[in-house]
Formats: structure tokens, sequence, C-alpha cells
């Protein structure tokens, strides 16, 4: 059994009379991979930031195993203080740590490490926040949302980095991807309590629903029960009084569990108001080009975008993803070329950058533009106050400035603004950001019953595979190829995803043109014996994988076994979670191996 190295044991905390967590637990073990879920303001950075001893808390207790090292990455990094990049990384290291592998990791995430902090980007701070702290290897890593402003190549290089890694983790993500990549164990915050599943998030959904399920009837037996001893008080024969009263004190209990009860969060409901119909055609171009300077953003570009098209563009940053959408919906012109605009469009952008929302306004001033106190969505009018409930706004924050608001619940407001906009052609640019997996849930099905036309910009590979139909993909050197169905369908028709820009630390050091002369020495190296018999013997051992999961998948399937074996069923359900993991570790180590052979013997 694996060794427990940090330990929290019913925490609870308050916040301005509000109750973040109260019972929370959270425990994480050598080579555990935690995925921590939960609703926006469920408390998950709050526990996360108890477990690397940022916070203090009001009752429980935080136990870490002794020389354990925890490395925690907050959600907005603070690089005051600091000369350059390089100075930051590696003020996070230890005296024993490596600060040659802070230079490898600024370079794997293109950054030289030269950079002034006070110039950096939300994405060049975020990749300079992971490589301070990947850098130490600690035992323990906390890693609060750290797929936020990184493109698809940072996010797939950094899916990669973590999975070479023997550090634990607990981890905090929208991205439905890469959670299911890479956790083992998932822990649930929900109402300020915590529950564990000792399987990774993939497993996570099904769970939770069945959960909620089962506590829905216990709520409907507890008001049964109470139903029946109400009648009993009022129209029962008298009995013995000692009786009666135990009968009065269990209706009282009975009462005061249904009353202390906190029911779950009710679902996001969400509708785009519709605008009216647009032309078949909404956009077409030919031979579009675009430049800055010299730099090529788009050449000779042939696209034609019809009525109904749910349209995903991707590429790495800086590839011209903003300037596509610009050109694509008439705000910019091009340098040559023609584009050709449909009749009768209303665009709706959805901005989650929430750079449009004014601090000092309060929500129902953003949700209605200042102007009355209700909306009017595809022909229905509501007051404000119940909008915001379909957003999961209480009625008692429509006086709220937007300035005290967190990130997930600024991305909920500005889709309640502009979905109540008429639209026939929404433009969704990182819709995903900040936002809780049940929001994104009902955002991806209000987009399946939308009407219209959408284009989407996004870095959310499990967001792309539902909504898109097509993926224009950015190949570099401003050409741009249009793939049928979502970002999985890309990669398997081109044959790889999207690639990171060539950064300038790459040629800046090139070597000299006589040592480009020398014989590369890799074209001499050769696979280990180890590694030739890994490749020889991984085949069988998936082989007998996937036979034993087949069999455990046919019993299974037996609807009977859980009432007549229950330790059969629950023997079945463990090893067959543990036969996927392990083949899932044998398919990665043969498909790095077979790679590696290649790459020698090519």
């Amino acid at each position: 059994m694996s060794r427990i190295l940090l330990h929290l044991r019913g925490i609870g905390l308050t916040f301005g009379g509000r109750p973040i967590l109260e019972s929370a637990e959270l425990a994480v073990a050598e080579g555990e991979r935690v995925a921590l879920v939960g609703r926006n303001g469920s408390g998950k950075s709050t526990l996360l930031k108890i477990a690397g001893g940022l916070l203090d808390f009001d009752k429980g207790e935080r136990w870490v195993q002794p020389g354990t090292t925890i490395r925690y990455l907050p959600q907005e990094p603070d690089l005051s203080g600091y000369k350059t990049v390089l100075d930051y990384v590696e003020g996070g290291l230890g005296p024993t740590d490596d600060p040659h592998r802070c230079v490898y990791l600024l370079r794997e995430l293109g950054l030289s490490g030269d950079e002034e902090p006070a110039r950096l980007s939300g994405g060049e701070i975020r990749r300079a926040a992971i490589a301070r702290t990947l850098a130490p290897e600690p035992d323990i890593l906390l890693l609060d949302e750290p797929t936020n402003h990184l493109d698809l190549p940072a996010i797939e290089w950094l899916e990669a980095e973590l999975k070479s890694l023997r550090s634990a983790f607990v981890l905090i993500s929208h991205d439905r991807r890469f959670l299911e990549s890479l956790s083992n164990r998932t822990v649930w915050l929900d109402r300020g309590e915590s529950r564990r599943l000792d399987r990774g998030f993939a497993f996570f959904e099904a769970w939770r629903d069945e959960v909620l399920a089962k506590e829905e009837t216990e709520q409907q037996l507890l008001a049964k029960r109470i139903e029946t001893e109400e009648h009993w008080m009022r129209y029962g024969v008298t009995a013995r009084r000692k009786r009666n009263m135990r009968r009065v004190e269990l209706l009282g209990s009975l009462r005061k569990e249904r009353k202390e009860h906190v029911g779950s969060m009710g679902g996001v409901r969400m509708a785009a108001s519709s605008g009216d119909l647009s032309g078949k055609l909404v956009a077409e171009f030919k031979g579009v080009s675009k430049s800055f300077g010299t730099r090529t953003i788009v050449n000779g570009l042939d696209l034609l975008v019809m009525r109904g098209d749910r349209l995903g563009i991707v590429g790495p940053n800086g590839a011209g993803k903003t300037t596509l959408i610009k050109l694509l919906t008439g705000q910019l012109e091009p340098d040559s070329g023609s584009i050709r605009l449909g009749t009768n469009l209303q665009t709706v952008t959805l901005d989650q950058s929430r750079q449009s929302l004014d601090p000092s306004s309060t929500l129902a001033e953003v949700i209605t533009d200042g102007r009355g106190s209700s909306v009017t969505v595809n022909g229905e009018t509501k007051h404000v106050v119940s909008y915001m409930k379909d957003f999961l706004f209480p009625p008692e924050k429509a006086r709220t400035p937007v300035s005290v608001l967190s990130g997930g619940e600024r991305g909920r407001l500005i889709l309640a603004r502009e979905l109540a906009k008429p639209s026939n052609l929404l433009v969704l640019d990182e819709p995903t950001n900040d936002l809780d997996l049940e929001t994104l849930d009902m955002l991806q099905e209000m987009l399946a019953d939308y009407q219209g036309t959408i284009l989407l910009v996004s870095h959310d590979r499990d967001f792309l595979d539902r909504v898109a139909t097509s993926v224009l993909m950015a190949e570099g050197d401003g050409k741009w190829m249009e793939y049928a169905g979502g970002y999985s369908d890309m990669v398997a028709q081109r044959g790889s995803g999207v690639e990171a820009r060539k950064v300038k630390i790459e040629t800046e050091k090139a070597p000299s043109s006589t040592a480009a002369s020398t014989p590369v020495p890799s074209a001499k190296r050769k696979l280990s014996f180890k590694d030739k018999h890994a490749l020889e013997t991984l085949p069988k051992q998936m082989d007998k994988l996937h036979a034993e999961i087949a069999k455990l998948e046919e019993k299974l399937a037996d609807a009977t076994l859980f009432s007549r074996d229950p330790k059969g069923f629950e023997a079945a359900i463990s090893r067959i979670a543990a036969a996927r993991e392990e083949l899932s570790k044998s398919e990665e180590q043969w498909l790095d191996l077979e790679m590696k052979r290649e790459e020698l013997e090519g």
C-alpha cells in the first residue's frame, strides 16, 4: 500500500459568516493523481491552498509526511520583485535542486528566461509559473487550473510532462480531456464536504449522478416518514406517555434532519435568444491574404461557411486566430482576395476575456445593459432576478458589483448577458475559461440546439470534439486547412495535433557550420536490451489485458451479479479498473519505445 504523504481531515472554514468548507477531507498518497472537482465557488482553490499550507482554517487537521516537498501553482502567479523570468523560476528551487532543469522547462515552454516579468502576456506568465512549479520535481504538486491561458501545444506538452513525473499531484481543471488523461483518483467537493472516488475523472460523472439520485431517494423516504409520524400525532390512539414522548422526539429529529439538509445546486438553464434567419451563405473567402508588416497571418485562403456550420478555429498562440475571426465577421478587410458575407447576419461575441465588464456595475445592470429590470429571450420576458436564477445567481446578488465576482461567476455573467441578445451568428472566443464542468455541459447542450452558425476558438479538445462540425487548422506561414469533424478527427486526418510556433531561442543558439559538418552521434545509438525486450513482450501483455477486460465486462453485464455475489461484484469492479490502467500504461510505454526505435533507425 502506498504511503500517505498529505492528509487533510475535517477541514472547516468560514468567510464573512458563510461556510466555505464544513468537513472536507483530502488524502494524497505516493503516485496518486487526484482530480479535485466541484462547482465554481465550492471551495476547490481554498482547499488546495490549505493543502499547500498557504491558508489557515477554522477547524480540522493538516498532516504532512516529514520530509515531503510540496509545490503549489496558483491561478494568478506573482512575478513582481524578479528581474528576469529565469530569476523567478530559480527562486522556487530548493538547496539540492538542479538549476539546469529551469532552463530546460523554459525552453520547452517557449521562453528564453531573459524576459522581463512586467512585459509578459497572461499566457507567458502562466508558462513561467508552470516552470517554477515543476522545476524542483517535488513529492506533491498542487495545480490550480494549469491549462488556463495555454494554447494546445503547451497543454499537450504539459500533459506529457506530468505523466512522466513521479510526483503525486492534485489537479483542478475545467479541461475534461486533461483530467481524464492524468487522474487516477477523484475528490468531489460538494456543499462544503468532500466525497472520494478511487478511480479517475472518466468515471466521475456517472458516479456523481448515482450519488445525487440516491440522495434524492433518501429525501423522499424521509418526507414519507415525517408524513407518517405527523399522521400518528394527529390521529393515533394515545398510548403510554413515555412511548408518545419518544415519537414526539423522533418527529422533531426527522424535521430537523430535513430542515438542515442542503440540497444540490440546480443546473444552469441557458438558451440563446434566436435572431432572424440569416442567408444560406454566412461567409465566402476566395484567395484571401492578410499580413501585418513582414508577418503573414492568412495566405491565399479559400473558405466557405454556410448557415448552421460549427467551425472550430485552432492553432498555437500567435497563429492569427483573432485576426481570422475579424475577417470572418467583417471587422477587417483583406490585403488581397475577396470576402463575401451573408445577408441579415446578427452577430453576438462571447468575450471570455471579461474586459467588457465594468467592475462597478451590478449584475442586474450588466444583464439588462442598464435598461429596466427585465430581459426578453426568444420572445419571453423575464424579470432580471428570475433570469439570473437560470445562471445560478441567487436574488440577493442582483445588486452585487462585478468587482467581487470570481472568475467562474464572471464567465456565467458574460453568458447570461450575451445569450439574451438575438443572434444568428455566435462567435465563441475561449468560452470554456473558468467555467465549471456542469456549466460547460449546459453550454454544449444549448449550442447543440442553437439554430444559427457558430465560430469557435478554443484550446479545449473535448469541447471542440463535442461542438465543432469542422476544424480550421493553422498550418504555419499563413496557411490554413479545413478538416471535417472535431479536434480528434482533425488529428486522425492530419496525423498530429497543433504544433508550437518556432521560437527565437531555437535558432539563436544553432550549431556553427563546423559543428553542423560533424557526424550526428545519435545515428550510432541503438535501443538497449531492456527496451528491445519490452518492445517484444508488451504486445503479448496488452493482448492478455484486453482478453481479461473483455471477460470482466461480460461478467459485470450480468444484472444479478451484485445481488448474488456482492464481494465478487466489488472484486470485478476493482480488477477491471486496475487492468484498464495497466493496459493504458503498457500502450503508452509501447508507443514511446516504438517512436524511439523509429527515430534511431530512421
